[in-house]
């Protein structure tokens, strides 16, 4: 089994016509289950978790554009936006999506979806560049990967920016 395979068999595709409104243009749709353990003092998910769920949805989407065969990606930057508190018991659908591709950088976006109260509940950004497997070399986008991501992201009815 291939490290690809690994990673797509930890994630769980959505089907389209389950997505609600507000993820309709997100490629990939990372399902995540809140867990008591993660709550802070405030009885509310803990800001540093929305972290650890993005990197999970960033790896999904990352397989599924094959970002993993012959490069590495390195977390340039993050931010993330808290717009409603999320309480255990919970269920979030992650949206991610490309929002700009660089020559050796992607900028990628998230929608924080949460199931009990029907939301977004948080978006979020990362920027991440590419480099060569051994890590010293930054890689360019070919043209094939180029055309693969903008295909996937047409899918959805989304266009990045270039």
């Amino acid at each position: 089994m291939t490290t690809s395979n690994q990673i797509s068999n930890l994630t769980a595709e959505l089907p389209r016509e389950s997505r609600p409104e507000a993820l309709a243009h997100y490629a990939v749709i990372y399902i995540q289950a809140i867990h008591w353990g993660e709550m802070d003092a405030f009885n509310h998910l803990n800001n540093v978790v929305y972290y650890r769920y993005a990197e999970s949805a960033r790896i999904a989407y990352l397989q599924k554009i094959g970002a993993f065969d012959g490069s590495v990606t390195i977390l340039a930057q993050s931010s993330c936006q808290y717009l409603r508190p999320v309480v255990y018991p919970d269920t979030l659908l992650i949206g991610v999506r490309c929002q700009r591709l660089g020559n050796t950088s992607i900028v990628i976006e998230y929608s924080y979806y949460s199931l009990a109260q029907q939301a977004v509940v948080a978006t979020a950004d990362a920027v991440l560049v590419r480099f060569a497997s051994d890590g010293k070399q930054k890689m360019p986008w070919t043209t094939a990967e180029r055309e693969q991501l903008f295909a996937l992201e047409a899918e959805f009815g989304h266009t990045p920016e270039s």
